[in-house]
């Protein structure tokens, strides 16, 4: 019978990760005053959210891109009613700014839906531009925002 051999690249790589997971053991320490938010500025956010009504063209879009890519269905948001902010930058003034907006939708389907959602700065891919985050109650069917899209409200 013949004995394994092991490439010396596996072995090198064996004794590497024992010798980094060796290392490792060692006790955590809290950082010191150098590792301390040394040229870490942290984002710097200016409170400059668009208005509610500047996110219903995304809002449509997105829920016909959702509901028949998803969900297989042909509803689409045909307009907007009543649409107001019901809350900016609810919490401490240091975290992400976002305008809280409710309204109505009207679809389809002759149904006039309630849609709440919010418009955030840096939310957009990559952090770039504003993102936006909607749920239109009753609609609502992977449960993101549930019950009744309350979790989309401040």
């Amino acid at each position: 019978m013949r004995a394994l051999t092991f490439p010396r690249s596996f072995r090198f790589a064996a004794v590497l990760g024992l010798l980094c997971g060796a290392l490792s053991l060692g006790e955590a320490r809290a950082a010191n005053p150098l590792e301390l938010n040394f040229w870490l500025s942290g984002p710097r956010y200016d409170g400059q959210v668009s208005d509610c009504d500047k996110a219903l063209p995304t809002i449509a879009t997105q829920f016909w891109e959702k509901e028949s890519s998803f969900w297989n269905s042909s509803l689409k948001i045909t307009g907007f009613a009543a649409v107001r902010e019901i809350a900016f930058r609810p919490w401490q003034s240091d975290n992400i700014p976002r305008r809280y907006c409710t309204g109505e939708a009207m679809l389809t389907d002759g149904k006039v839906r309630r849609v709440h959602f919010s418009i955030i700065e840096d939310g957009g891919f990559a952090g770039f531009g504003q993102g936006v985050e909607w749920c239109v109650v009753g609609l609502d069917r992977n449960w993101a925002y549930n019950p009744a899209c309350r979790a989309a409200k401040p």
